[in-house]
């Protein structure tokens, strides 16, 4: 599922951070704390206590007022990429929506190593699988091997899954969600609202079938996670129906991004992945 030449051609890509983050750890990213980085941010006024080294003195000649300069710490990220692996994600050929999430997921995660990010990643369906996170060429080892080795399978709890998993992030981070959101919009709007205050990037990702419906006559549908079959007869009335449902489900999905001020994007599986990238990353 992923290649050596997959990994290397991620070397043309950057992450692209728009917002300021915060974390304990010192790196090559910009964060509101403030501290003694390269970057100057603002004089305030001196007050016992704080380090006379950074007293401004040409403001004092000036003013005969203490002034320190402050800067911004230089942090690192931590990168969070969450995959549904649920068995709707299984559908699709030559390759399934996992894999192709699962390609995104570990993409991200090679530009987190090369920019010596932290990365966690985590799989969910009806329960939630997360790993610690780490930095360096073992935790996108670890991280490969796991996609390698899910199997698509059980119902998609993404809002009980979100719930879990947002006891685990710290403090600002970027969040990529990547999914079908083929479940109740309810759910799936409640779970993009418990995100909070982070670099979000939603991800959603179809087969070409499901996106255009392109086929017509008699077929038996079975539901990938409830197993429920349904006989029916595709018409171009039941095509147009079924793309104005799908249509609007997505641009709710949409628009709740959008009022938060994440950054949705839905792809196909037909998208070459490095497309994906370039639309996601610029």
């Amino acid at each position: 599922m992923i290649s050596t030449d997959f990994l290397q051609q991620l070397d043309r890509f950057h992450l692209v951070i728009k917002k300021r983050v915060t974390s304990s750890y010192m790196g090559p990213r910009k964060s509101v704390a403030t501290g003694r980085g390269l970057t100057f941010k603002e004089h305030r006024i001196y007050t016992p206590g704080d380090d006379i080294r950074l007293i401004d003195w040409r403001v004092f000649a000036r003013t005969d007022d203490l002034y320190i300069k402050t800067y911004e710490e230089e942090r690192n990220l931590t990168v969070h990429a969450i995959m549904d692996c649920s068995a709707s994600m299984g559908f699709g050929k030559p390759i399934s929506k996992f894999d192709y999430a699962a390609m995104i997921g570990v993409g991200f995660g090679y530009l987190a190593m090369k920019e010596n990010e932290k990365l966690q990643f985590s799989t969910f369906a009806e329960k939630l699988d997360v790993f610690q996170p780490r930095r360096g060429m073992s935790q996108l080892a670890s991280m490969i091997f796991h996609m390698n080795s899910v199997k698509t399978q059980g119902n998609s709890k993404i809002l009980d899954s979100i719930l879990q998993y947002k006891k685990v992030v710290g403090s600002k981070s970027m969040l990529v969600l990547v999914s079908d959101f083929l479940m109740n919009l309810d759910e799936v709007i409640e779970a993009i609202y418990m995100l909070g205050e982070h670099e979000v990037k939603i991800i959603q990702v179809l087969d070409p079938i499901e996106k255009n419906l392109a086929m017509q006559g008699d077929f038996k549908l079975i539901d990938a996670e409830s197993k429920d079959i349904l006989r029916t007869y595709v018409s171009p009335r039941a095509r147009v129906q079924y793309q104005q449902m799908l249509d609007e489900h997505c641009a709710r999905i949409e628009e709740t991004c959008n009022s938060l001020g994440f950054h949705y994007f839905l792809v196909t599986t037909d998208t070459p992945i490095f497309d994906v990238f370039y639309r996601v990353l610029q």
